[in-house]
C-alpha cells in the first residue's frame, strides 16, 4: 500500500515522532464559532457602573437645584437657617 501511494516507511516514522511531540495538534478539529471574550464580565460591570454614575450625577444636580431654591426662598422670606458647626 505504501508503494502504491508513493510513501516510505520513514514517512510513517516521522509522522509518529511528530505526533508524539505534539506537533500534529494543529490537525485536530477546532471548536467553531466566535471566541469567548475573557473580559466580557469586566466590560459588562464597567458599563453598569457608568450608567449608575450618570444616574447619580442627575440626582445630585436635582438635589443641588433644590437646595439652591430653598436657600433663595429662605432669603426672600427673611428666614435664617441655623448655622451648623461645619459652617464656621
Amino acid at each position: 500500500m505504501l508503494r502504491r501511494e508513493g510513501l516510505y516507511s520513514s514517512h510513517l516514522a516521522e509522522w509518529r515522532r511528530a505526533r508524539d511531540q505534539g506537533q500534529l495538534a494543529a490537525l485536530t478539529p477546532k471548536r467553531r464559532g466566535p471566541k469567548r471574550d475573557p473580559d466580557a464580565a469586566l466590560k459588562k460591570r464597567n458599563a453598569q457602573l457608568e450608567r449608575e454614575i450618570v444616574r447619580l450625577r442627575k440626582k445630585l444636580e436635582t438635589a443641588e437645584t433644590i437646595l439652591e431654591v430653598q436657600g433663595k426662598v429662605s432669603r426672600l422670606l427673611g428666614l435664617t437657617m441655623p448655622k451648623s458647626e461645619d459652617d464656621s
